[in-house]
């Protein structure tokens, strides 16, 4: 019989490589895929205060190719990433970017006021402000003594 000396990490390490090797096959399976235009923006979103932040990062995206609607809860990002120049496929060496169409939905939490939502571009990046309405801030109540 032979001694084998048990590692705790052997499948983590084991399972993380196959991962690896799933994204890096699908990066290189060809210039099809990534010109197809499913891509999806980054997002952070946080608070400042009573308002909160939605940044999406739209790097190469014209403002006016995006657009911002809420309907309900729902708040939807949609836009269009074009290419600038009409460079043939086999021409391309390597082609990581992807151009298209996205769309993200988020669903905003209740009291959110949707008129005073605020929308600002610059430098690739699109800023939400969805500031929350007076009734649903947090209202501190006074304890008085009996």
């Amino acid at each position: 019989m032979t001694l084998t000396r048990w590692d705790p990490f052997y499948d983590l390490f084991s399972f993380q490589d196959k991962v690896n090797r799933l994204f890096s096959n699908a990066q290189t399976s060809g210039l099809a895929e990534a010109s197809t235009g499913a891509w999806t923006p980054t997002v952070d979103i946080y608070e400042e205060g009573d308002t909160l932040v939605l940044q999406a990062e739209l790097p190469g995206v014209n403002k006016d190719d995006v657009e911002v609607q809420v309907e309900g809860n729902i708040l939807t990002l949609r836009g269009e990433r074009r290419q600038e120049k009409d460079i043939k496929e086999d021409q391309y060496h390597r082609l990581e970017r992807v151009y298209g169409s996205f769309m993200r939905s988020f669903t905003l939490p209740v009291g959110i006021n949707r008129d005073k939502i605020r929308a600002e571009y610059r430098d690739g990046v699109l800023k939400l402000a969805l500031p929350r309405a007076e009734e649903a801030k947090p209202k501190k109540i006074k304890v008085l003594a009996a």
